[in-house]
């Protein structure tokens, strides 16, 4: 009888040994997945509900892995340090891979290229470079590229700190600050929606950014969210989500 114990608990676990890790991962745990809700249209929340590139993006890697979720909004400035500590287990929230980044977490494959671009009023017309910001007072989310870039290339931009990037919006379109910079596609979903007539992009400053799934360091989900990525840009799902947000791909 204890010999016949044996043999079957040596089966399970070389069962266990050869399951992939999308089974094992979806029958164990539940993942937390963090998204910053105010970074239209990639995730916000609308109707009561959380929508945008990055969820339906997240919903169909999920659904390609076996993978189990729930969603925890919070502000960006919190995601890594939550990635770090493990608190969380992934995170899509406009994240731009990067060689600092990368030394306390780990990417998936770039899954978006985005950049920064300059937001104006519509009368404004001395704003159209990133040379031009020099002595103006620019709108930013803290903890993102934009604060990077802006201190490293145009030092003589005086920064107006915010937590998320619609109150800069906000400054802009009452008139506190002379323009905002921010990801490419955020500014431009702002202009042609609720900026629509009163607010304009001038010009890109910065392209080349990719954006990538953050995870804890060495996290088993990376190579299972790589190659449900994969998966979904080979059969046109990717291309169908990018095209209900952006339109059709050039």
């Amino acid at each position: 009888m204890l010999k016949n114990k044996m043999k079957a608990v040596m089966a399970g676990l070389a069962l266990a040994l050869v399951l992939p890790a999308t089974s094992v991962l979806a029958q164990d745990k539940e993942l937390v997945v963090a998204t910053d809700t105010a970074f239209v249209p990639f995730e916000f929340k609308q109707d009561g509900k959380y929508t945008g590139f990055d969820i339906d993006l997240w919903d169909a890697i999920a659904e390609q892995a076996g993978l189990t979720y729930r969603l925890q909004p919070m502000d960006f400035n919190g995601i890594i340090p939550g990635l770090q500590t493990r608190n969380i287990d992934a995170a899509l929230a406009g994240i731009t891979i990067r060689d600092d980044r990368k030394k306390v977490i780990d990417f998936s494959d770039p899954y978006y290229e985005s950049g920064l671009a300059i937001l104006v009023n519509t009368e404004t017309d001395d704003i159209n470079t990133g040379d031009d910001l020099a002595g103006k007072l620019v709108a930013v989310k803290i903890g993102t590229a934009t604060v990077d870039y802006l201190n490293r290339d145009v030092p003589e931009a005086k920064l107006k700190l915010f937590p998320n990037i619609d109150n800069a919006f906000l400054e802009l379109a009452t008139g506190r600050v002379d323009a905002v910079v921010h990801d490419t596609p955020n500014v431009q979903y702002y202009a042609q929606t609720g900026g629509k007539d009163r607010v304009k992009v001038t010009g890109a400053i910065k392209s080349g950014d990719f954006y990538g799934i953050g995870f804890p360091k060495d996290s088993e989900l990376v190579p299972v969210v790589n190659k449900a990525l994969k998966e979904i840009q080979d059969n046109g799902t990717y291309d169908q989500i990018y095209e209900k947000w952006f339109g059709k791909r050039n």
